[in-house]
């Protein structure tokens, strides 16, 4: 449990704080107007949003823009969309207007990048492999002769026993080195991320750090706080691993990426991930829907923000020959310099 005592702390410091932030309060009665709700929207972002600038948004700029749309006939769904428009300047994918019939999501992060990942085809490595096995969003398999591991971890919103763990590596204890792919893991608990980036570090490592909102201001954060991961009581791996990375790894695997390019034994190939480094928090409109928004950035080891995505330190495109083919070019480039290092 000691691993995640420093996550916990920074979480309280964050829930503390979201109660001082507009937006929150209860109210008895909704609001409907609608130049009401879009001022409380861009106010609440105003106030608490963490990446304006990073990024050099003029959020003032934009107020002005979506505010000239408002009037007093302005239908539910057409604020909806100026909302949704509004929001989706500030790029980023932990942003989301929640209505009662709407959801909006900014998908700009990943949708203008080659894909770099196809299910069906590791599907065949999964099925053709030694000693496969899978649990829920894990699939795992034994690789070139037994002599590669390789694992895939879907989404991190889903969980997996410390036993089950135990029992993948020790599927793996007679190979020479593992393939760790999170290509299209959109996220989720960091709590799962962290219980499985602890099995491949032998003590306590240093692996990035969290700020938080400190008042209003664009500028207003706390100083940066470490976060340290702690090795698993349970089986660990140390020796090499390539991890399989592309765009569509977002927040808790953009996270995982990061603190896994740490590791010595470690090496990243594929494509960018997508980001998604800020810690969500949601507020309430006062019509009753909900706004969403990254309020706490969490850095890298060197400080670094990591919200636009982290690049590979080995970059490999999926070639549609291969997929043809029933062959994964990231898999094939990884199993080819694993074997190669002797």
């Amino acid at each position: 449990m000691k691993q995640y005592l420093t996550y916990t702390f920074a979480f309280c410091i964050c829930i503390i704080a979201i109660f001082f932030f507009h937006g929150c309060d209860m109210r008895d009665e909704f609001d409907e107007s609608p130049l009401v709700n879009f001022e409380s929207c861009w106010q609440i972002l105003d106030e608490n949003y963490c990446f304006f600038d990073y990024k050099q948004i003029d959020w003032d700029a934009i107020h002005d823009k979506y505010a000239a749309m408002i009037h007093d006939e302005t239908d539910e769904r057409e604020l909806f969309q100026i909302l949704s428009s509004m929001t989706h300047e500030l790029q980023d994918g932990h942003v989301n207007v929640i209505a009662k019939y709407f959801y909006s999501a900014y998908d700009g992060w990943f949708q203008p990048y080659p894909p770099n990942f196809d299910w069906s085809v590791i599907q065949n490595y999964y099925k053709q492999g030694a000693r496969a096995g899978d649990y829920d969003e894990i699939r795992y398999a034994c690789l070139a002769d037994n002599r590669i591991g390789y694992i895939y971890y879907g989404s991190f919103n889903e969980s997996i026993l410390e036993s089950e763990l135990n029992k993948i590596f020790e599927t793996f204890k007679t190979c020479k080195a593992i393939i760790v792919d999170v290509r299209d893991n959109g996220g989720g608990s960091l709590t799962n991320s962290d219980r499985f980036a602890s099995r491949f570090l032998d003590k306590k490592t240093l692996c990035g750090y969290i700020q938080h909102k400190t008042g209003k201001g664009h500028h207003d954060f706390s100083k940066p706080y470490p976060l340290y991961l702690e090795p698993s009581r349970g089986d660990l791996w140390l020796k090499p691993v390539i991890l399989l990375t592309n765009r569509r790894c977002f927040s808790a695997a953009n996270n995982f990426v990061s603190k896994m390019r740490v590791l010595p034994n470690v090496q990243t190939l594929g494509g960018s991930t997508g980001g998604g480094s800020g810690f969500p928090f949601m507020s309430e409109l006062p019509n009753g829907w909900r706004i969403r928004f990254s309020t706490s950035p969490i850095l890298d080891i060197n400080r670094q923000q990591t919200e636009l995505g982290i690049e590979p330190d080995i970059p490999v495109e999926l070639a549609a020959e291969d997929v043809e083919n029933g062959r994964d070019t990231l898999v094939e480039e990884a199993i080819r310099l694993l074997l190669s290092a002797g």
